[in-house]
């Protein structure tokens, strides 16, 4: 799994779902799921070689494609929030914003695009901006994500180059990754437009093809 930043600078539990539903820049948003590809259910992807890994989809079906376009620049805060189920969380639901025994890792990748409402995203060549793993204290980013009501933040890139993008978030749920398939992955793509920036072209990986069901990140043993 590459990261790029440096440049700039078993079955599943109902309670373990989860769903990416608004973002903010610089602490505003434009609301909740605007310019998000949001499933109409909120379970997990868990075969890494299917396309429902780039946006979701599948086994969670999308509901219409967002025609809403995000604003934001380059070197901005971006946070993805997170809730249990579409409606914002539901209060009192021990599984909100998902359940805190589902530890990984949360991140984030971006991939340029012609039209962020492209309804075609295979093929599309993807860097990773933003990773929260296991800490030295053994607490994992999902860990911070329940602590934080739901949130992770990470900055876009001042260094890259302007234009439409989607935004790839994702939650990766290790509790039943001692087999294959049993790491959950939750993800959801936003759609931007990116202004300012450089002109850096980072490493990228595709989707499927970034992740194999033998990575340590995916099955462990």
């Amino acid at each position: 799994m590459r990261f790029f930043h440096t440049f700039c600078l078993l079955n599943t539990a109902v309670s373990a779902h989860t769903i990416f539903q608004k973002l903010y820049i610089n602490g505003e948003s434009p609301g909740q799921l605007v310019g998000i590809r949001a499933p109409s259910f909120n379970g997990p992807v868990l075969n890494v070689t299917s396309d429902e890994v780039i946006c979701n989809g599948g086994p969670n079906p999308l509901v219409k494609i967002s025609r809403e376009i995000i604003n934001t620049t380059a070197g901005d805060e971006v946070t993805a929030e997170w809730h249990h189920t579409l409606d914002g969380g539901i209060p009192g639901d021990a599984a909100e914003p998902v359940d805190p025994t589902h530890v990984g890792p949360t991140m984030a990748y971006l991939a340029k695009v012609d039209d962020a409402r492209t309804e075609n995203v295979t093929g599309l060549e993807w860097f990773k901006i933003f990773q929260d793993g296991m800490d030295s204290e053994h607490k994992w980013g999902v860990t911070r994500l329940v602590e934080n009501k739901g949130k992770f933040s990470f900055k876009i890139p001042a260094c890259i180059q302007a234009g439409q993008y989607l935004l790839r978030v994702e939650l990766i749920a290790l509790h039943g990754a001692a087999v294959y398939p049993g790491a959950q992955l939750y993800m959801e793509c936003a759609q931007l437009n990116i202004a300012g920036g450089g002109d850096k072209q980072p490493e990228t990986v595709s989707f499927p093809g970034a992740y194999s069901p033998t990575d340590p990140g995916i099955t462990i043993n």
